[in-house]
C-alpha cells in the first residue's frame, strides 16, 4: 500500500556547549538573534503574544513571525508568512534539550508545511540550508561571540 506526500518538512539540529537557558534565552532575545542571525534585525521577544518581525539583508523586507508556543527553555514553535512552495505558513519548532549532565545543549529545528512539487521541494531545501547556517551561527555566538553571518551573504 502506498501513501501519497502531501507535504514536506525537514529536521536540522547541533550540539552547543552552553546550558539549555543560555542557548534558549540566545533564539529568543531579539537583541541576541540580531547579532547572530537576523542580519537586517529581530524586533520582539520570541513569546506568545508578541508582536515580532524578522529582517534579513540577504532577503530584505520584513518577516512577520507569531509565536505559537513558548516554554522557556525547552521549546519554541513559530508560524511565518507564505513564501514560494508553501500552503499558507510555514510552522518551524525549535528543542533545546539539555545532555552532557547539562554542559551542552542540543538544539533541533523542524520546519513543516511545504507543498509535495517542485517549488515546494526548493523552498524547503533552501530554508533547510538556512536553519543550518542558524544553528552553526548560533553555536559560534553563544560559544565564542563570534558573528558567522556578518558579510556572508551581502
Amino acid at each position: 500500500m502506498s501513501e501519497e506526500l502531501t507535504a514536506l518538512s525537514f529536521t536540522v539540529s547541533g550540539r552547543v556547549a552552553r546550558p539549555v537557558a543560555e542557548v534558549y534565552e540566545a533564539v529568543a532575545d531579539p537583541e541576541q538573534l540580531s547579532r547572530y542571525f537576523t542580519t537586517g534585525g529581530a524586533r520582539g521577544r520570541l513569546e506568545q503574544g508578541a508582536d515580532v518581525t524578522w529582517d534579513f539583508a540577504d532577503f530584505p523586507g520584513r518577516f512577520p513571525v507569531t509565536v505559537v508556543e513558548s516554554d522557556p527553555p525547552r521549546r519554541l514553535v513559530i508560524r511565518w508568512e507564505a513564501r514560494d512552495g508553501l500552503e499558507a505558513e510555514t510552522t518551524t519548532t525549535f528543542e533545546f534539550e539539555p545532555i552532557d549532565d547539562g554542559e551542552r545543549t542540543l538544539v533541533t529545528i523542524t520546519e513543516s508545511a511545504w507543498r509535495a512539487d517542485a517549488g515546494g521541494a526548493k523552498s524547503a531545501f533552501g530554508n533547510c540550508e538556512g536553519w543550518t547556517g542558524m544553528l552553526a551561527a548560533l553555536k559560534a555566538w553563544v560559544e565564542h561571540g563570534i558573528n558567522l553571518r556578518e558579510g556572508f551573504y551581502a
